[in-house]
């Protein structure tokens, strides 16, 4: 990005590299609208304040009021805390070895729960999804036709498929009926729920899988890092406790 002075301030530039750099540092949901012309106008406008506001503490000699003095001097205790800690975290790191060999030796933290693969024909009335179940079972359609035919799932397209879902992830009404079921059987009435009426079958499942290294390895490192950021950050506190001085006054 070319640098284009936007502005100044008794001839302290403000740029357009500034500009965006601030524009980064606003949330997410906030950068679009910074990034319009009204936008860009509003943040020059609040950083030629700030600057004024700058320039008149400097007139009027704020930085020698005691005031001044005793607000950063804890501004600068708040920040050197906050600096030698964060720069303690990062020099802690996780080798991909300690991260395979934790995954390697205990198997048993990554088996996912036992799953089913379900479809599923979405209904507005009991009535209609009852006609529908006589309808397959009578075979003058399959369970898929059925579903691309009447539901008002998305799923539709796909013969009412919802893919594979363990406990927990289904209302709890869907759930009970799904998982009474065995693979190849479909529901012999309607099951309510807050969405509409629904007639499932049972297409597949998965009982004790073990989650491959590859999906969980970036989460797992994340999880053993903190692991061991805890942990040296605790053992280096006692460490540092022992060259400085440090006494419990309240009885806690």
């Amino acid at each position: 990005m070319e640098e284009k002075i936007l502005a100044t301030v008794e001839g302290k530039a403000i740029t357009n590299i500034q500009l965006d750099g601030l524009i980064q540092q606003a949330p997410q949901d906030q950068q679009n609208q910074f990034r319009t012309h009204e936008g860009h106008r509003q943040l020059l406008n609040e950083m030629i304040a700030q600057e004024l506001f700058y320039l008149e503490g400097k007139k009027e000699k704020i930085e020698e009021t005691q005031d001044f003095k005793k607000e950063f001097e804890e501004m600068k205790e708040k920040f050197l805390k906050s600096y030698m800690i964060s720069h303690f975290m990062g020099s802690v790191s996780v080798e991909e070895k300690e991260v395979k060999d934790y995954y390697d030796a205990h198997p048993k933290e990554f088996i996912a729960p036992d799953s089913i693969r379900a479809s599923h024909i979405l209904l507005p009335a009991e009535q209609q999804a009852k006609d529908i179940i006589n309808e397959i079972n009578n075979g003058d359609k399959s369970f898929e036709d059925a579903a691309k035919a009447y539901s008002i799932c998305p799923s539709k397209d796909v013969g009412g498929d919802l893919n594979y879902f363990s406990k927990g992830k289904m209302v709890p009404e869907f759930e009970k009926a799904a998982f009474a079921l065995k693979v190849g059987e479909m529901t012999d009435k309607p099951i309510k729920t807050e969405f509409g009426w629904h007639i499932i079958k049972i297409t597949d499942s998965k009982s004790g899988e073990t989650i491959p290294y590859d999906v969980v390895k970036d989460s797992l490192h994340h999880f053993l890092l903190g692991q061991k950021q805890n942990h040296e950050y605790m053992s280096e506190v006692e460490e540092l406790k022992k060259s400085f001085k440090v006494e419990y006054k309240t009885g806690i």
